[in-house]
């Protein structure tokens, strides 16, 4: 089975899929905008993922008027907006997990006082990231 970030077009067929000339994919890689794999020296086989980050690219440039310095900021800022939310779920379940610990441990002890300057449920702990420097 073949995951979105396993490597299997060659240049040309990438850039058939999506709609471009394969020097205009070798500039996004020279610019940093895209990293297919490579395969020896000079081969390079993009993934799925390759490809919809390049028709997002084009997207931004073609229809939105975006230069490719803009691109790249914009495309940072989405992967950064990306890890911010992977975290913050991360830091929920934990949160949640920890609530229903908590939760269980009362219901199974419901006759032992707990204290008025003890919070019932744990306070949430929330790790916020830095700014992004631009």
């Amino acid at each position: 089975m073949r995951t979105d970030n396993q490597p299997v077009y060659m240049i040309g067929v990438a850039a058939q899929l999506c709609g471009i000339h394969p020097q205009t994919l070798r500039q996004y890689e020279r610019l940093g905008l895209v990293s297919p794999q490579r395969a020896g020296a000079k081969n390079r086989l993009y993934s799925e993922n390759d490809i919809r980050r390049v028709k997002r690219i084009q997207r931004l440039t073609q229809e939105m008027g975006v230069n490719l310095a803009g691109v790249e900021l914009i495309l940072r800022l989405l992967e950064d907006m990306e890890e911010a939310r992977r975290e913050m779920d991360e830091q929920l379940e934990a949160y949640q997990r920890e609530v229903e610990i908590r939760i269980q441990q009362l219901l199974e002890r419901p006759n032992i006082p707990v204290r008025k300057d003890e919070s019932l449920l744990p306070v949430p702990n929330f790790i916020t990231r830095p700014p992004i420097d631009l």
